[in-house]
């Protein structure tokens, strides 16, 4: 029992070091220590089971017993027996992970955070493996089957990774699996009781065996070559999702679908929930504000060439205080505190909480979920906002515009001047910038400039048929079509004041939805919106709106940021807020929008116009005939192999010799015939009648003699057909003359007599293998089989060649006539 125990924990560290791929995938490695505890617990488990002399299922049975004690002290419920005791509501909490995990999976990329869905569902898969790899390589002694579940854990990051997965991973998990092999052959060789060459003699004990030398030699090639083959072949470096990136997606807004560690693509949240076709409520916000502003989810910031991307959040704990920005109110803004509750509904399942601008004080939120006080977003590298409820208090802050014109601008090494500027280099945008702002004194002429840029009178219109995208390629195409949509919008302002010289960011949120009684406002998904803020000296972050608020549902203009598309005298005041019939939400479209938006996927701006899919047919049609190609090789390769097989009748051989006393007349003298050409017409129509048997599924009997093969075949499978039998007789005489006589037989008529032998067994076969004689002939595909037999056989006899060579030079050998001690 002790060498089973050693397998057994072996193959639970073979497993974790299987499971080093998915380091490549999970951002921490919060999943590798809590998959320890629960691998641990499963052979603990079957070490107990094996001490109890229990069979194969009671094994089973025990490991999967441990198996769930592990995941219940990993993932506990809060209704756990003990700590560590299941009850049936921990099974309600195991399915409801599960449940998460399929949403999850749709909506994260690589590297993924300490979700507790995805950890669970991680940890539960290599426990599983665990138990089979146990049941394999111990229970049922076969190790080199282990390597199955194995290889499931590994095409889990290659399915998934957006690049190439990393190589020493997957060494490392050849390393474990090789490390089982050569345990189980240890013991295999000590239950044996003494090491042998292979060759039936004994080896020294200081004497490296060469059977094992061969199996390591092995081990190192096979692992180089599968490392190194994915590097040189082109098109294999790449994982299946190598196109997901920071620009256009869809989803939820997760973190990691950027391709960046830890970020939420926000962008991509947007992008997924404009392309519902169905209205999905999200979030329902009660406040006492009478018009609330915009709630926000999270902040797009960090501009590089690829685009707008969201930078990671840092923060302290919620349940800390929080900075109160009424202390330091300046002179000009107006900050009023209000109080808000908020129920996210299970279709809004993120890392991110919504709330108001400036919180100061929350209620209902665990130590989990963060502050972040310079992008003002609550966020939780450990929790989700799906099905939550809590509280908040919040101060709304409101700008005249004298306050904004009196701010100064900030100093250039002020950290936010230097983050919230960053851009690349577009000369387009720069001029434009350059030719807005020309005259104007104070940043908040210049952010004015820029916001009243983007009105119907200067040709901008709203849809939503235009791909999601902030690139500059993508914002020099926007600004030159002018059609776009809310995120178009937002950063391309944002583009423009950073342009400036002016700290600018993405903000995206919630409009306000429709108002229910009780200040009730329910959220969906038309109301999801993105929205530029500026930030201001001694002020802080100051909102902007430049889509076209006719547009968006629940739109928010303000004194600072007013409605530039509406007519002067009804220019809405501060605070006030959009009819909520307008044409369409930002994050809803219009009849028009919406039979457009499909056929946009998968399209940049630059293109300008629906995508022209190539159509299917011709890849099936080319698929087809290649099948069609493959299938008809046997065939073509039977019928080449009786066409050089075709046989004549052997005449006499004659020649012309000259007459004596006649010049230049000759005549005709025979000689004799051409015996060895005669023995190859005889050999050549024998092994067509011996294919033609195997193809219509006649015994042969390789050991008969031609004469008792062809009274067997005229007896037996051609027994009412008389010149079939005749035929096959002429075949066997011929042949038989052929093999033993002085001279062949030279007069047959050889080729007839095979035509009426074939069509005699063809015609007395079935229609299934007169089918599989013409299109997958059995004879072809036997002499396949026989030749990559022998081409295995002279493989293997050169490879043990080859390794006796090898062992005459192994140094090691010295030291086995070394002197005892």
């Amino acid at each position: 029992m002790t060498a089973h125990r050693n397998i057994g924990f072996v193959a639970a560290a073979a497993t974790l070091l299987a499971a080093a791929p998915l380091s490549a995938i999970f951002e921490r490695w919060t999943w590798l220590i809590q998959a320890a505890v629960v691998v641990a617990v499963v052979a603990g488990s079957a070490a107990l089971s094996r001490l109890g002399r229990m069979p194969l299922w009671g094994q089973v049975l025990a490991m999967l017993a441990g198996l769930t004690l592990g995941l219940t002290w990993v993932f506990p419920g809060g209704t756990e027996l003990l700590a560590f005791v299941p009850t049936p509501a921990t099974f309600g909490h195991f399915g409801d992970l599960l449940q998460t995990s399929l949403q999850d999976m749709r909506s994260y990329g690589v590297k993924v955070p300490d979700v507790d869905s995805l950890l669970f569902l991680a940890v539960l898969g290599i426990g599983a493996v665990a138990v089979v790899v146990d049941v394999l390589a111990v229970g049922l002694r076969r190790p080199a089957l282990a390597g199955l579940p194995m290889l499931a854990i590994y095409s889990v990051p290659v399915a998934v990774y957006v690049d190439s997965v990393p190589a020493t991973p997957f060494v490392v998990g050849a390393a474990g699996y090789l490390w089982l092999l050569v345990t189980d052959n240890v013991d295999r060789v000590r239950r044996f009781g003494r090491r042998f060459t292979g060759e039936g003699r004994d080896v020294d004990v200081w004497e490296a065996s060469p059977l094992a030398a061969a199996g390591r030699r092995l081990a190192v090639v096979g692992v180089i070559v599968a490392v190194a083959l994915p590097l040189a072949v082109p098109g294999m470096t790449g994982g299946l999702l190598n196109t997901v990136g920071a620009g256009p997606g869809e989803g939820n807004g997760r973190p990691g679908q950027g391709g960046s560690s830890g970020r939420v693509d926000l962008f991509a949240a947007l992008s997924g929930q404009l392309n519902q076709s169905e209205v999905v409520d999200l979030v329902k916000v009660s406040t006492n504000e009478t018009t609330p502003f915009y709630l926000r989810l999270g902040v797009v910031d960090d501009l590089r060439p690829s685009g707008f991307q969201a930078r990671v959040p840092t923060g302290r704990p919620i349940t800390r205080p929080l900075p109160d920005p009424g202390e330091r109110a300046p002179r000009g803004v107006d900050q009023q505190r209000y109080r808000a509750t908020v129920e996210v509904t299970k279709n809004l399942n993120m890392p991110l909480m919504p709330v108001y601008a400036e919180p100061v004080k929350t209620d209902d939120l665990n130590g989990n979920w963060l502050y972040d006080p310079n992008q003002q977003v609550v966020f939780s590298n450990r929790d989700n906002a799906r099905g939550k409820s809590y509280s908040f208090d919040y101060v709304r802050s409101t700008f005249s515009p004298a306050a904004l014109r009196a701010a100064p601008s900030l100093p250039s090494d002020s950290p936010v001047m230097r983050q919230q500027t960053e851009r690349p280099s577009v000369p387009a945008v720069e001029e434009l910038v350059a030719e807005l702002v020309k005259g104007k004194s104070n940043d908040y002429d210049k952010v004015r400039a820029i916001y009243d840029y983007f009105s119907v009178e200067n040709g901008f219109t709203y849809s939503l048929s235009t791909r999601n995208g902030s690139s500059g390629e993508d914002i020099t195409d926007f600004l030159a079509t002018k059609v776009g949509y809310c995120q178009q919008y937002a950063a391309a302002m944002a583009w423009l004041v950073r342009a400036a010289g002016i700290p600018a960011r993405v903000a995206v949120g919630f409009t306000n939805g429709s108002k229910a009684d009780g200040g009730t406002y329910v959220l969906t998904n038309r109301n999801l919106h993105a929205w530029t803020e500026v930030n201001f000296s001694g002020i802080g972050w100051v909102p902007f709106d430049a889509t076209p608020a006719a547009a968006v549902t629940g739109s928010v203009r303000s004194a600072w940021a007013p409605d530039i598309d509406a007519p002067e005298e009804a220019t809405p005041s501060t605070g006030s807020t959009s009819a909520p019939d307008a044409a369409g939400p930002s994050a809803g479209p219009n009849e028009a929008d919406r039979l457009d938006k499909d056929t946009d996927q998968g399209l940049t701006l630059n293109q300008g116009g629906p995508a022209e899919e190539s159509p299917v047919w011709p890849w099936w049609l080319g698929g087809a005939l290649v099948l069609l190609a493959l299938l008809a090789v046997p065939a073509l390769r039977r019928s080449a192999l009786r066409r050089r097989r075709r046989v004549r009748t052997v005449a006499p051989v004659a020649t012309a010799l000259p007459v004596p006393g006649q010049r230049g007349e000759t005549r005709q003298v025979v000689v004799g015939v051409d015996a060895e050409a005669a023995r190859t017409d005889a050999h050549a129509a024998w092994d067509e009648l011996l294919d033609t048997l195997v193809d219509f599924h006649v015994r042969v009997d390789r050991t008969e003699t031609p004469r008792a093969t062809a009274e067997r075949l005229a007896r037996e499978a051609l027994a009412e057909r008389g010149d079939a039998a005749t035929g096959v007789r002429l075949l066997g005489r011929a042949e038989e003359r052929a093999r033993y006589a002085r001279d062949p037989l030279t007069d047959a008529e050889l080729q007839p007599a095979l035509r009426t032998v074939r069509g005699a067994l063809a015609a007395g076969a079935d229609r299934r293998t007169r089918l599989l004689a013409a299109l997958l002939p059995p004879s072809v595909l036997q002499r396949w089989r026989t030749g990559l037999a022998e081409r295995s056989a002279r493989v293997v006899t050169t490879s043990g060649e080859v390794r006796q060579r090898l062992t005459r030079w192994s140094p090691r050998r010295l030291l086995a006539h070394r002197p005892a001690r």
